[in-house]
């Protein structure tokens, strides 16, 4: 497991760096209002974040939405193994801690472009222009707890991870973080309900290639709506 730190990186105080009105939306308040990430210019493909308490099913959600998406996973955990991206290991957690910058700076060029999946356990790192979707995985105290003993995760570790998921941190996290049309909450108990969340995404993909078809008309311009199924 891999581990981020309150205020390791200076990027998390960049949240809304196109605000309404400012200087980075020249189509005016109005307009970076509807569409927050409309400054991701020239990327003609949609991000997706999943992240969610370790055991929620983030890595299969992941794969499976690129799958059916043709899109590019980028698991961060894998990342930054990949880099050595890492700043110390928390002897507590019994994890390493992630060297934010350089996993952000690795993953820059490929959320600019779009079409990426990126899974995490955390999500207020990244910058909040790169993301068109943010899944929170949930799931109930029985199944996470087999999940994470299934894992060989010690008593003291499945109990960190089973208090933050029945205190929603991850989510809580995420709202604070990102705008709210584009956060949504999705049980991942079962089969059932990883193939309705599945169809869920597909169903927002299509009405985001839809909204975001002036993007190859052009420039033509019209309204972009960020419209998730709930």
């Amino acid at each position: 497991r891999i581990s981020t730190m309150t205020g390791s990186s200076s990027r998390r105080k960049r949240r809304v760096p196109e605000a309404a009105g400012d200087a980075a939306s020249p189509q005016g308040p109005d307009a970076a209002a509807r569409s927050p990430h409309r400054a991701r210019t020239g990327a003609t493909r949609a991000n997706i974040l999943v992240t969610g308490t370790p055991g929620t099913g983030k890595s299969e959600t992941a794969a499976a939405i690129a799958q059916r998406l043709a899109m590019e996973v980028i698991a961060v955990s894998g990342l930054a193994k990949e880099l050595g991206a890492f700043e110390a290991w928390d002897e507590a957690r019994e994890c390493h801690v992630l060297d934010e910058d350089a996993v952000l700076d690795a993953m820059e060029p490929r959320l600019g472009r779009g079409g990426c999946v990126v899974e995490y356990h955390a999500c207020e790192l990244f910058p909040e222009r790169w993301f068109d979707l943010v899944l929170v995985l949930r799931a109930s105290t029985e199944v996470l707890y087999d999940r994470l003993e299934a894992r060989g995760y010690g008593a003291s570790k499945i109990d960190e991870n089973m208090q933050c998921e029945i205190m929603q941190v991850v989510l809580d996290e995420a709202r604070d973080a990102y705008a709210a049309p584009i956060v949504v909450e999705l049980r991942n108990d079962t089969r059932d309900d990883l193939a309705a969340n599945l169809a869920r995404v597909d169903a927002w993909h299509a009405q985001w290639r839809r909204d975001h078809q002036w993007q190859h008309d052009d420039g033509a311009d019209e309204d972009v709506a960020n419209d998730v199924p709930r």
